[in-house]
């Protein structure tokens, strides 16, 4: 045998031990489904969370973002505060 014939027999068996190796737990059955947005959308109708589009300037989402980062909140909920904050004013 010549010794490409080797190294290719070799790296044939290497492909064959990965592809029985399984598939890692993060990935595999042991990690946590995603929801559907079907299924996310009915969690989130549960809570009475309603969609809002809006659009602003940049420099305004920039800042909405950096509260949300120093408060260590998502921002729908920075979001939230400000508004009922504002609207109660």
């Amino acid at each position: 045998m010549k010794r490409t014939d080797l190294y290719k027999n070799e790296g044939l068996k290497i492909n064959g031990q990965m592809r029985q190796a399984g598939t890692p737990d993060r990935f595999g059955s042991a990690a946590a489904a995603a929801l559907s947005r079907r299924d996310q959308r009915k969690l989130e109708q549960a809570q009475g969370l309603v969609a809002f589009a809006v659009k602003l300037d940049g420099e305004l989402v920039k800042q909405i973002h950096a509260l949300a980062e120093t408060r260590q909140t998502g921002v729908n909920e920075t979001v939230a505060d400000l508004l009922a904050k504002g609207l109660a004013a």
